[in-house]
């Protein structure tokens, strides 16, 4: 009779369901979920800036109002648009190992990049033109051709993504070829773009630069970021466990640094000085850059 009942016991037990059942879609096995020191560090860094704008605010919203610069106006929120994006990407970083927050994941993500790509692209549009300090007009052009841009690019990420299943912002840990493509054709075209500027002071085409070295020093760290982005994609693209690593440390130091940079770059002169220091430091910096050696000839 024990004999039976073992046996009885034994045959009507439940196999354990493959893995691929537990994680909720095939796949999802493979994601590699970070630490909590990881978490912590972007969430904790995201905090800081927008604490430090957050604190600064009614000073610089004041500075702003009496400076009636339509173009540091909308910039400043698009800084605080993209900040409260990148605390929220952060903050979530959960959801790329949970199950059933994959659309959640991948929205937030493609909504933070965009954001970020704006920013980007519609800052050198603008200070790119002659009239790069102050006019309506030209700041409308420049945010229609970004806006533009970015509205093609969000499309066909979003395509890739919930059409065919690209796990574009999902740290899977493996090769994908099609995601690494899509990474190498982005990073391409903008370092492609950074590079470009840092070639035309060399050339004919210098005095439709702004003559301004932090912007140069901005394209310069632009340029080399994306360059070494690029650089990991193509390896990650052939195997190369390595170039992955790259990749992700990229991203992180983009999430961390990106927006400080930029408000340091641009933004804070601007906050900081009176109108007249300001003119000064932008006079200093036109002359290092050799904008009025023709007046010496």
């Amino acid at each position: 009779m024990p004999n039976n009942l073992h046996l009885i016991i034994t045959n009507s037990s439940v196999s354990p369901p493959p893995i691929s059942n537990i994680n909720g879609q095939d796949g999802q096995s493979d994601r590699q979920c970070h630490g909590v020191w990881y978490d912590a560090l972007l969430v904790v860094s995201a905090v800081l800036f927008v604490v430090y704008l957050a604190v600064n605010a009614k000073k610089n919203v004041n500075k702003l109002r009496n400076g009636r610069s339509l173009v540091l106006i909308s910039y400043y929120a698009l800084l605080w648009l993209a900040s409260g994006l990148n605390l929220a990407w952060c903050s979530l970083q959960a959801w790329q190992c949970a199950s059933g927050k994959e659309i959640a994941w991948n929205l937030l993500s493609l909504i933070t990049t965009s954001g970020f790509l704006c920013l980007e692209l519609s800052l050198v549009g603008f200070l790119l033109q002659e009239s790069y300090a102050n006019g309506l007009e030209a700041l409308a052009r420049t945010f229609t051709i970004s806006g533009i841009i970015v509205g093609v690019d969000m499309l066909l990420k979003a395509i890739f993504i919930f059409g065919f299943g690209v796990p574009l912002f999902l740290d899977v840990g493996s090769t994908h070829q099609m995601k690494w493509g899509l990474w190498i054709i982005q990073k391409l075209l903008l370092t492609t773009v950074y590079g470009f500027i840092l070639f035309v002071p060399f050339s004919k085409w210098r005095e439709k630069l702004p003559p301004r070295p932090a912007f140069y020093n901005y394209v310069a760290v632009m340029f080399v970021v994306n360059a070494i982005s690029l650089l990991a994609c193509g390896l990650a693209t052939i195997g190369i466990g390595f170039g992955i690593w790259v990749y992700n440390l990229t991203v992180i130091c983009y999430h961390l640094l990106y927006l400080p940079f930029l408000y340091i770059t641009f933004l804070a002169d601007f906050f900081q000085e009176e109108d007249f220091l300001l003119d000064n430091a932008y006079y200093s910096e036109m002359k290092d850059a050799g904008f009025f050696d023709a007046d010496w000839d």
